[in-house]
């Protein structure tokens, strides 16, 4: 739910207690303070990440709450790595209604009291009690079903990779030690009949001992056809490893070698299995048949912005995820000075990524979004540079997730064009 100031502020009464907690990987530290801002505890309270430790924090919570009258708690923290989320589903199992604050605040005010920057266990707790009894915070989102599943899975997909892309670039580093010319002769470095050659023979010294009969045999061995296994080809490779300027090695850097590839090749076979679970995920969630039916989206991108997102009808317009993404268009101006508008990138830093790494295939392969995006970089008023022209049409793809995702309604390519009238004021860099 999104709350405007207002409605924060009245959410704390004269029966809330507004308890702040530092959290930590460990130990917690907390402090109690009424609607006004007065505290209620002669000293911090600290409890640890367990059971035992969230049961103490409740009873003393509720101890409390029953000393000085209120009849609800409600509990502020900072987004502190992964370390909160034990605490978020022990309060909620226990109704109470946990908030957060943004770090970047606690930082800003925490001289307010003693005009030090110094920052202590017992310091801010109180800050952030501060923070929440002034309507400066907001509701974390955990997502709970399939929404939770795709998260899980899309980080799982991003961590494989990470590690498939630092496999891929240590064999293409060993090939460019031994036997940099092969790196020539494929387009790819892990073209499937090179990699043939190179699982029998990795190095030039190798090549050059099987001969072009040799590396003919094994492509035909492995009953490969076509030009890329062609006596030419044969001849190419074992002239290229003639001629090769690469280092020469022995028992070791073909153990290496060797080791790089089955670790690339244990990454591969996870990222397609991944894969998998992830398209049959998404297909689970309402109306994601009609987003695949837009030309340039594919499942990879959809997921990751499920991912970030989570249940998308949770927000009441697009506006309201261009800001969750950080895509807030804000200046800087005062009095007569106008400062130039940027986006402002307070937000999912992943989801911000995912829209920009749509937009290459969006614009190559969608006509519709190729179109607007030239509009927005050629028009008379105002045009755009074309990274920002890229946000402005990542902006586009959100209302469009928006429109299917909470209507059900279908792509129109038609509609899309629409856009391409509207008035040049409303896009700013």
């Amino acid at each position: 739910m999104n709350y405007t100031q207002n409605e924060k502020i009245e959410q704390v009464t004269d029966e809330t207690l507004v308890v702040g907690v530092d959290i930590g990987s460990q130990t917690h530290y907390a402090r109690a303070f009424d609607n006004r801002g007065r505290e209620l505890t002669r000293k911090v309270f600290v409890f640890h990440n367990d059971l035992e430790g969230f049961n103490s924090f409740n009873f003393w919570t509720e101890t409390l709450k029953a000393d000085n009258k209120k009849t609800k708690v409600l509990v502020g923290c900072e987004p502190t790595g992964h370390y909160w989320f034990s605490l978020a589903k022990y309060l909620k199992d226990h109704q109470k209604k946990l908030v957060m604050v943004n770090p970047f605040s606690v930082k800003k005010i925490k001289e307010l009291d003693d005009n030090s920057p110094k920052k202590t266990d017992a310091k801010d707790p109180k800050t952030i009690a501060k923070l929440v009894i002034d309507g400066r915070y907001s509701e974390p989102y955990i997502p709970e079903g399939i929404y939770a599943e795709i998260r899980d899975l899309v980080y799982s997909r991003d961590r494989i990779m990470k590690q498939h892309n630092i496999s891929a670039n240590r064999i293409q580093r060993w090939l460019a030690i031994h036997f940099p010319e092969y790196l020539g002769l494929y387009k790819r470095y892990d073209a499937v009949c090179g990699l043939m050659i190179l699982e029998k023979a990795p190095l030039p010294q190798d090549i050059i001992t099987l001969g072009v009969d040799g590396v003919k045999q094994i492509w035909k061995d492995a009953k490969k056809r076509g030009r890329g296994v062609s006596k030419d080809r044969a001849e190419t490779l074992v002239e290229a490893a003639h001629n090769s300027i690469g280092l020469e090695g022995g028992i070791g850097a073909k153990s290496e070698f060797f080791m790089l590839l089955e670790e690339h090749r244990l990454w591969a076979s996870q990222l397609e299995a991944i894969n998998k679970v992830l398209e049959e995920a998404i297909r689970k969630v309402s109306n994601v048949e009609k987003l695949l039916a837009i030309k340039g989206v594919g499942v990879v991108t959809i997921a990751g912005f499920i991912a970030e997102v989570g249940d998308i009808r949770r927000f009441k317009s697009p506006k309201q995820i261009q800001k969750y993404a950080g895509l807030e268009l804000v200046e800087r101006s005062s009095g007569k000075h106008k400062g130039k508008t940027r986006i402002s990138k307070r937000g999912r830093r992943k989801l911000r990524r995912i829209l920009y790494q749509v937009m290459v295939p969006l614009l190559a392969r969608n006509h519709e979004f190729r179109e607007i995006y030239d509009y927005y970089v050629t028009r008379v008023k105002n045009p755009l540079k074309r990274r920002q022209a890229m946000m402005a049409v990542s902006c586009k793809l959100i209302r469009v997730f928006h429109a299917v995702l909470t209507k059900g309604m279908d792509y129109d390519r038609f509609k899309m064009m629409t856009d391409i009238h509207r008035n040049s004021e409303l896009i700013a860099a």
